[in-house]
């Protein structure tokens, strides 16, 4: 089993004192549809300069899916998952938590994600410190390659005539890459196979999902270690010269030939081949989150915040 491979870089349960267990998850996340991302009013798509690719340093311009856009819509996917779970095992004993003025600081999203209390002053509300980490991606094609701009109209209904533009939207195409990774820290096995299925359930980014901002993430590579073997920006600048099929494949001897002999503690480096990482996925996403294993999970936070000194 791919999961046991992984035994020497989880923990037993979440410490308040995070180790070196590092756990990168590498993603290619898919747009699937006109998708928004954009953080300012000027309704622009957030974008950058970078180096064409690793053996090319012509800037170019690419557009970047911040961190942040990736983590708000994660985070509340785990919520979507834990809160039916729980209701699906008859567990009717769990506090409602929720974004961003209600966290329950006691639920294994608030573990995994951290968590701030809303109100001060009382030793039970000490917060709890994140262990997953989200940079920022960047597209594999350059802005020009994937950028669009839509305009919409309004109809009149009595006219079924259409008026004057109500504006237009700055979006990126669907089909467009962005290799991603999603770093956890000293967690345990139900943490790793919460956030494994919340990536594979995770559909919706972006400033506008009512109607667009489908996305899908597939998990192509995986390294465990003592430190961030690799980066974002480094995977994107060696994987803008191969294609979809290429990439699958050569993630892992890339990380394993490159990257690996650059780590501070190169011997405690595991980098899973494509197989064992299409075996872990499976494995994920065939476990049931039932009764026992939310147990499990909700008592690891209690005892995180018992060794906090939180009753």
């Amino acid at each position: 089993m791919s999961l046991e491979k992984l035994e020497a870089y989880l923990v037993p349960e979440p410490q308040p004192l995070i180790g070196a267990e590092t756990i990168q998850l590498i993603l290619l996340r898919e747009v699937l549809d006109y998708t928004i991302l954009r953080t300012e009013e000027t309704r622009e798509l957030n974008a950058v300069y970078t180096p064409l690719s690793i053996a090319d340093p012509t800037p170019t311009k690419r557009v970047a899916f911040l961190g942040t856009k990736q983590k708000a819509p994660e985070s509340r996917e785990l919520e979507h998952l834990l809160r039916t779970a729980n209701r699906n095992a008859n567990r009717t004993d769990v506090p409602d938590c929720y974004l961003k003025d209600h966290l329950c600081l006691r639920c294994p999203r608030c573990g995994l994600f951290g968590a701030t209390a809303a109100t001060s002053g009382s030793d039970e509300r000490a917060n709890i410190k994140h262990r997953i980490n989200y940079s920022t991606a960047f597209s594999l094609l350059p802005f020009e390659n994937i950028a669009d701009e839509i305009t919409f109209n309004a109809i009149n209904d009595d006219t079924q005539m259409t008026g004057q533009a109500l504006g237009s939207r700055h979006v990126v195409r669907p089909a467009t890459l962005f290799p991603s990774i999603v770093t956890l820290k000293g967690v345990t096995r139900e943490e790793l196979i919460l956030t494994v299925k919340t990536l594979m359930a995770c559909k919706s980014y972006g400033a506008e999902t009512r109607t667009q901002g489908e996305c899908r993430n597939t998990i192509v590579g995986i390294v465990a270690g003592w430190e961030e073997v690799i980066t974002p920006l480094e995977l994107t600048l060696e994987l803008y010269d191969r294609s979809r099929e290429d990439i699958v494949g050569s993630v892992a001897p890339l990380v394993r030939d490159r990257y690996v002999p650059l780590a501070a503690h190169r011997d405690r480096v595991m980098v899973l081949d494509s197989t064992d990482v299409g075996v872990l996925v499976g494995e994920c996403s065939s476990i049931l989150v039932d009764r026992g294993f939310l147990d499990t999970a909700y008592q690891h936070v209690l005892d995180y915040r018992g060794k906090q000194g939180v009753k």
